[in-house]
């Protein structure tokens, strides 16, 4: 029995609709996070409903965790820049040899 058939008995649900995707886009953002439910499933053994209706994280927490997921975006996009650079820098490199070695 799956993590995701584990969640649905514990919470009473005898069966999930199925959609069907015209936009592939929208299809791949929806796989990721039924997947990321699962890994949090299997990781802390409940759900984010279970958290919010048994009580187990109050709205402070829910926004100090959203500020931190957040924060972490931000490192993740100057990260992301700095590799950008690093890749123009290194392809105008490149082709510097490049041209030199036609000369």
């Amino acid at each position: 029995m799956s993590s995701r058939e584990i969640s649905d008995a514990k919470s009473g649900i005898m069966a999930r609709k199925s959609y069907g995707f015209r936009d592939p886009v929208v299809k791949n953002v929806v796989d990721k996070f039924v997947s990321r439910s699962d890994v949090g499933f299997e990781k802390y053994g409940s759900t984010l409903d279970d958290e919010r209706r048994l009580k187990m994280k109050g709205l402070t927490k829910y926004l100090n965790d959203i500020q931190e997921e957040l924060m972490d975006a931000v490192l993740y996009i100057q990260a992301a820049r700095e590799e950008l650079q690093d890749l123009s820098e290194e392809s105008l490199i490149d082709k510097f040899r490049y041209d030199e070695e036609e000369v």
